[in-house]
């Protein structure tokens, strides 16, 4: 079974998009673009999916953007020019940003607007626009996917403490509440109906979700669904039985049982009265503005943090959105502390959610039928799009290439596999995956392939940060990683590399083979030698890795007798858990390299037994409760490479506030936690990637994980039906064709 556990690690980035597409014809037609379903939740405040988050990068300008390396563009007015691959490319935005470190320790950013800007109504973009936007993501009812809230702004803390939202408030209260000071009875009877209804229709969409895929091979009743799920039922029970003992799993905990668990559907779809219940609550004084942002003009911003935070960068690129249209022009007044809305009030920038608006390339029109149609905004500031329409329509990721080959897509993102690549080149009379039908423009996914290994539960005497403890799970790693090449070959072809280091090598921090000091994972020995030479076949390299393998069990403690183990140190094991979730039938870019990781192991008397779930829940099940060995996985990641989520153990306060996935790995190191802050505080890039090779060297050191695959990531366009010569060139992980769209022409 497959569980769709969603967590939000690290912020998403609104001035990014995950991908997009379009199609073609001639005048009057449309560029038509292959997508997965949408959630029609097309707010920049409010969007939850990629899909939906594409449909408003449509319509919306960001106050930052970024270069083809994720950089942030500085100079949008003016334009910055930057090389790459061998060819300069200049960069435009809404704003000029000047960054000042002051003597205090606070840090200015100050915003000059361009002043030519409309919205696609004709209204001009000003400051007051922005304020009103970052007002919406700073309000202590916001509860939307940005981040812009967590930013170390002055004031913003004075600004949102004293203030809850009723939602909130009642689940705190509780079932029982005789307190009625904040709302009456019968608000409360309605919310608790109307939240264990939402419960239920969570269970139902989970039943829904494993029926509709297939899952249920035994059968298709609630308590099979939910036995798929991870939860035990009996025959006959209910939808809201299944909720109640997923309320039960969560200790009560309503918000978050339905966040964690859901299928696919939201809090807020679940809920249709949800809206009634964010309204903000005052429990305590606030102030009813926030210092930090200033207003230096009509088209001029000031953004002043309390201290140095090289991510927060990426956090202020917000949607410019129209105060005008998502908020209330007669309740905004900048020097009486009114921007556009009552602070705890978010209702009107809530009645949008389904029908963006912006100064952005296209103008929304309408979703209808799986399909959004888009107008080309004539006031778009870098000049009106080449292509009058376009059209956004739900594809199924089977259906998307056999779209492009048949003419009802002109551009899409299929699963780029091997499978879809001999497909591509089928259809080209070249043989190859461009050419005469079909144009194929390949990105490096945002993320990374990885096996993790807990530092905690593979260890020696329960010492994870021992010498003994680093060898055992060196051990390990080394013939994990001779395996790499041959797995991600089989599964992806040329659609995937093996990488060194556990970082995306789409940052720029990430290592290259050109540095002086790169170094291919785990290929040296316990003395510190190579493992490999060039002159090795497999067989050699095969027999290479176990013997260095050996050597670092040997170092751990363990017994080794004629080639093989004996015995293992008190708190060790010569067997470990590997688990992998390729649906019971090896369905996995890592599942070769754990079989023939077995394979090889049986050979020194080690057993890494393999554990294929059919239920990817029970993975996430235990790396939640601390519980997993060793496991396959995907990281995502962001444009910056901050490690705070994942690597930070907070040692130094006895492990209280780690970073919010550490405990996957078990990590606590206080080097690692003190090289982490530093590169949080410093500006300087140069600075920061020494910093962060430095941290990556640690972790490869601790053994806790062996960095598999980069994957790559594929848009497909009609050769026959687009003018490929005004797509995009050059595109990136953080610069595909849509950031360009306005450019692109359709052929005759």
């Amino acid at each position: 079974m497959i569980k769709k556990k969603i967590a939000l690690l690290l912020s998403l980035l609104m001035i990014i998009s995950s991908l997009a597409a379009c199609s073609g014809g001639g005048k009057g037609t449309a560029l038509v673009a292959g997508y997965s379903p949408f959630s029609s939740k097309f707010s920049p405040f409010f969007y939850s999916t990629a899909y939906d988050n594409d449909v408003q990068i449509m319509t919306n300008v960001f106050l930052l953007d970024v270069d083809r390396l994720g950089m942030i563009v500085e100079k949008g007015k003016t334009g910055e020019t930057r090389s790459y691959n061998n060819t300069d490319y200049t960069y435009y935005g809404p704003a000029d940003l000047t960054i000042t470190e002051n003597s205090d320790g606070t840090v200015d950013y100050d915003f000059a607007l361009r002043e030519d800007m409309k919205f696609s109504d004709g209204e001009p973009l000003t400051a007051d626009d922005v304020i009103f936007s970052m007002y919406a993501y700073a309000d202590p009812t916001y509860d939307g996917s940005h981040t812009f809230f967590s930013l170390p702004i002055k004031g913003m803390e004075e600004y949102r403490k004293g203030m809850s939202t009723l939602f909130d408030l009642l689940v705190e209260a509780g079932k029982d509440n005789k307190d009625f000071k904040n709302w009456d009875e019968a608000t409360q009877t309605k919310f608790w109906e109307d939240l264990d209804a939402a419960g239920a229709a969570m269970a139902q969409d989970i039943v829904d979700y494993c029926i509709g895929n297939g899952y249920n091979a035994e059968g298709d009743s609630v308590a099979k669904c939910a036995a798929n799920w991870g939860y035990e039922l009996k025959e006959d029970a209910t939808v809201e039985d299944f909720w109640a003992e997923i309320l039960k799993a969560y200790e009560g905990d309503y918000k978050t049982a339905i966040d964690t668990e859901k299928a696919s559907k939201a809090l807020d779809e679940l809920m249709p009265t949800y809206n009634d219940y964010t309204i903000g609550i005052e429990t305590g004084n606030s102030v009813d503005f926030i210092e930090g942002i200033q207003k230096t003009g009509d088209y001029g911003v000031k953004v002043t943090m309390t201290e140095v935070s090289a991510p927060a960068i990426y956090q202020l690129g917000v949607a410019i959105s129209p105060l005008h249209y998502y908020g209330d022009k007669s309740a905004y007044d900048y020097d009486a502390h009114k921007f556009g809305f009552p602070k705890g009030d978010l209702s009107s920038v809530r009645a949008k959610t389904t029908e963006p608006m912006g100064a952005g390339p296209y103008k929304f029109k309408k979703f209808d039928n799986g399909v959004v149609s888009f107008e080309a905004n004539e006031n778009y500031y870098l000049g009106a799009p080449k292509t009058k329409n376009v059209q956004f329509i739900e594809s199924q990721d089977q259906d998307k290439l056999n779209g492009v080959v048949t003419g009802t897509i002109d551009v899409t993102d299929p699963s780029f596999s091997l499978d879809k690549i001999k497909a591509i080149q089928a259809e080209n009379s070249n043989g190859e995956v461009t050419g005469d039908k079909i144009t194929t423009d390949t990105v490096n996914n945002l993320g990374y392939g990885y096996v993790g290994i807990n530092a905690k539960n593979v260890s020696v005497g329960g010492k994870a940060d021992s010498a003994e403890s680093k060898n055992l799970r060196k051990a390990i790693a080394t013939v994990l990683s001779r395996f790499r090449d041959v797995s991600v070959d089989s599964y992806y072809g040329e659609a995937a590399s093996v990488i060194n280091y556990p970082i995306s090598d789409t940052s720029w921090a990430a290592p290259q083979k050109t540095d002086d000091d790169y170094a291919i994972a785990f290929s040296k020995d316990v003395e510190g030698n190579d493992i490999y030479t060039s002159d090795m076949d497999d067989n050699a390299k095969d027999e290479a890795a176990l013997k260095a393998a050996l050597g670092f069990f040997e170092a751990a403690g363990y017994t080794v007798t004629d080639g093989k183990l004996t015995a293992a140190p008190e708190g060790a094991k010569l067997e470990y858990e590997a688990m992998i979730p390729a649906d019971g039938t090896g369905d996995h870019p890592s599942f070769m390299l754990l079989s023939n990781a077995h394979d090889a192991f049986e050979k020194i008397g080690f057993n890494l037994r393999v554990n294929d779930l059919t239920n990817s829940a029970d993975l996430w099940t235990k790396l939640d409760a601390k519980q997993a060995e060793i496991w396959c996985a995907a990281w995502g990641a962001t444009p910056d490479p901050d490690m705070y989520q994942i690597y930070y153990s907070d040692v130094a306060n006895g492990h209280k506030n780690p970073g919010g996935d550490n405990d996957k790995y078990g990590i606590e190191d206080a080097e690692l936690d003190k090289l982490i802050m530093d590169a949080r505080t410093n500006t300087d890039q140069t600075y920061r990637k020494a910093v962060y090779k430095s941290c990556l060297d640690i972790i490869i050191d601790w053994a806790v994980e062996v960095p598999i695959y980069q994957r790559q990531n594929a848009f497909i366009f009609s050769t026959e039906r687009v003018n490929i010569d005004t797509v995009t060139p050059d595109m990136t992980t953080f610069y595909n064709w849509l950031r360009e769209i306005h450019n692109i022409e359709l052929t005759k």
